[in-house]
């Protein structure tokens, strides 16, 4: 049920209307988020690395899902900063801050981690590529 100024109040009536919100989620935050939006353009630069190195099925298997892990890491990230906002408003609060750092190593940690894989991946197919 919607309320008087259209706007919805109650549980999604159907899956593409539930999908709906998902993909406004993600335009919200591609849109307000420069981490986010560097971060897929990291994504794209190390796609077409691997589509010019001809990476395996299983090292493509790795980057997709550490690809992934950063935009979920940012993205939760920013819900969480979001949420930290809404509940002090514009008051400084030692906890908050704790809160969003935290949140922020999340993405960190995650990108250290897309680091190590790119590493594990990209180093072996440019070295057979250089050893030829």
């Amino acid at each position: 049920m919607a309320s008087p100024d259209k706007r919805q109040i109650s549980r999604n009536r159907h899956f593409l209307q539930a999908l709906r919100h998902a993909e406004d989620g993600i335009a919200h935050v591609a849109s307000r988020e420069r981490n986010f939006r560097f971060h897929l353009f990291a994504a794209v630069v190390v796609i077409i690395a691997g589509l010019l190195l001809h990476l395996s099925l299983s090292s493509w298997c790795w980057i997709v899902a550490v690809v992934f892990a950063v935009l979920i890491a940012e993205m939760a990230n920013t819900a969480v900063e979001e949420l930290v906002d809404l509940l002090v408003g514009h008051h400084y609060s030692t906890g908050a801050k704790h809160i969003k750092d935290i949140a922020a190593g999340i993405v960190l940690l995650t990108s250290w981690l897309a680091v190590v894989v790119g590493l594990l991946v990209f180093v072996p197919a440019l070295w057979k590529i250089l050893r030829r």
